[in-house]
């Protein structure tokens, strides 16, 4: 029996009844690109929300109904402040008002390249010191495995409450793809493990009243973590694979990405992964880490990550060396000559330059001499290391003033063949000239 006289299942019970009525309120601590989206769409399952962050713009946007995350309808994020569904805050004591409540803060790296769960440490605490009997807590920011039971459950421990008795806790991996327009939060199938039978039921019905994707249940919040690194290590490594084909094709003269499309004809044994001018973004350059570090806990050496990585990272310096390249056969060096970056964004079709390997490819450029100038219709400026750089319209005078023209990011709306007719040289590093015009001076990656 908890302190109110409930037993587990009665108190389970309890809260599934409110899920399921839509009568439980929901927290959501961090508003970002996790965060936000899953208070959307929690409040348009029709719960009342409240998201907590730590950054004062970020509250006061959500309040003002001004939405800043790309997979997020404007017009539903207006529509759910103004009818009072959703609400924002930096105050956590509203945590005594939610009935359950998802972390989605960062797990970024450490100097070190290990884990760095302070986000999630704070957050916990805070939650900690407002828990009351009957609640749930599903972390889902991507962590090593052993997170939420090692780390999580002890700190809400600390408040008195025993989990699984009195409170409910579990772990959801956040699947979000920025830019894709067919899964988003709504539709992806969703994983959930909790720390005991009760916690994972509760969980479930929770996923289950908010989302349309297939809710899999897992038998430990363990099991839950590590899938959502494997997933992440999988592409990791597979990357890797394309980047290291990329590099030998190159030194044979083979078109790699025609070896691509040619092996994916293929209907089994073969998913196709594309090379690029390195790894960037919020998961992939990151995630596998985690368990790289946890494994030597175990006294084990993950090779085959930690290989991909350092192919990986490599990617950027054989960009600039390509670069070098294609100069020198014009009797130019990198010193002094006019570099167009084209793309900043890790990936197309988004504004998040997040880990992006361009920023090295820029460093790199710069520290030779070069004078470099970008264009990204989704990154308007950006800062690196104290420096500001803004982007220029694509023009043909802009494109015919660079010494050599570089595609880093295979943006949908870009004027490839402007890019082909007026460029004097020009590095494909995504094959986004597979169907434009293309300049004499042309080369993939």
């Amino acid at each position: 029996m908890g302190k109110s006289g409930l037993n587990v299942v009665e108190r389970a019970q309890l809260l599934i009844d409110k899920l399921n009525q839509k009568t439980a309120v929901i927290g959501v601590v961090g508003l970002g690109y996790v965060g936000l989206p899953l208070a959307v769409e929690k409040a348009k399952a029709g719960y009342r929300v409240v998201g907590f962050d730590i950054q004062v713009e970020k509250v006061d946007m959500v309040n003002r109904g001004v939405n800043y995350i790309g997979d997020v309808v404007d017009s539903d994020l207006k529509q759910l402040v103004d009818s009072g569904q959703l609400r924002a805050t930096t105050d956590y004591s509203f945590i005594n008002d939610v009935d359950a409540v998802a972390i989605c803060v960062p797990t970024p790296l450490d100097v070190y390249q290990q884990p760095d769960t302070s986000y999630v440490e704070s957050s916990t605490r805070e939650i900690a010191k407002h828990i009351h009997p009957g609640m749930l807590v599903v972390l889902e920011s991507t962590t090593y495995p052993g997170t939420t039971e090692e780390l999580v459950k002890p700190i809400l421990e600390h408040s008195g409450l025993v989990c699984g008795v009195e409170f409910f806790l579990a772990y959801s991996p956040e699947r979000v793809d920025p830019g894709n327009k067919y899964f988003h939060t709504k539709n992806t199938p969703k994983v959930v493990g909790g720390v005991t039978e009760q916690c994972l039921t509760v969980a479930a019905t929770l996923y289950r009243n908010v989302l349309d994707g297939e809710i899999h249940e897992v038998s430990s919040p363990a099991i839950a973590e590590m899938e959502k690194i494997y997933e992440n290590t999988f592409r990791h490594i597979n990357i890797a694979l394309a980047n290291e084909m990329a590099v030998l094709c190159n030194r044979m003269g083979i078109n790699v990405w025609e070896v691509i499309d040619a092996a994916k004809t293929k209907p089994y044994g073969f998913m196709a992964f594309y090379p690029g001018p390195g790894l960037g973004g919020h998961c992939i350059p990151i995630d596998p880490f985690y368990l790289t570090w946890k494994a030597r806990e175990y006294n084990y050496h993950t090779r085959l990550i930690e290989l991909a990585g350092e192919i990986n990272n490599a990617m950027p310096q054989f960009v600039v060396d390509k670069i070098s390249y294609i100069l020198n056969f014009e009797a130019k060096s990198i010193r002094k000559s006019n570099v167009l970056i084209v793309g900043v964004a890790y990936k197309k079709d988004i504004d998040d330059y997040r880990e992006s390997p361009v920023l090295k490819i820029i460093e790199i450029l710069k520290e030779l001499g070069a004078n470099i100038s970008y264009h990204d219709p989704y990154i308007p400026s950006f800062k690196y290391k104290g420096e500001k750089y803004e982007s220029i319209p694509l023009s043909g005078e802009l494109i015919q003033a660079a010494d050599i023209t570089v595609i880093t990011t295979d943006h949908t709306n870009l004027d490839y063949d402007l890019l082909g007719n007026r460029a004097n040289s020009l590095l494909d590093t995504r094959n986004a000239m597979k169907h434009s015009n293309k300049p004499k001076g042309y080369y993939l990656l």
